[in-house]
């Protein structure tokens, strides 16, 4: 298998469990990941793991920053993996 889909299917789990495991801490009053921390995990190809996480734990979704970021953060990523296996 291709190095750059191990890699993005191994960012995309671990960006899901992230947001579960956030999610978790916040219903148990926990302390908390940052938020930015879960943006970064999106940015560096974790698109699908996150949009799956908000809807699968419910998380963030009242967030704008998150409602509006990930999607567009999935599209990017999304054009770039069909750029880049296109070529």
């Amino acid at each position: 298998m291709r190095p750059e889909l191990i890699y993005l299917a191994g960012i995309n789990i671990l960006t899901f469990i992230v947001f579960g495991v956030d999610k978790y801490k916040a219903r148990h009053h926990r302390y908390r990941i940052p938020e930015h921390t879960l943006m970064f995990l999106t940015a560096i190809g974790g698109g699908a793991g996150a949009l799956a996480g908000m809807q699968v734990f419910r998380h963030k979704t009242k967030h704008l920053k998150f409602r509006l970021g990930v999607p567009v953060i999935l599209a990017a990523e999304a054009a770039v993996l069909l750029w880049y296996f296109a070529r």
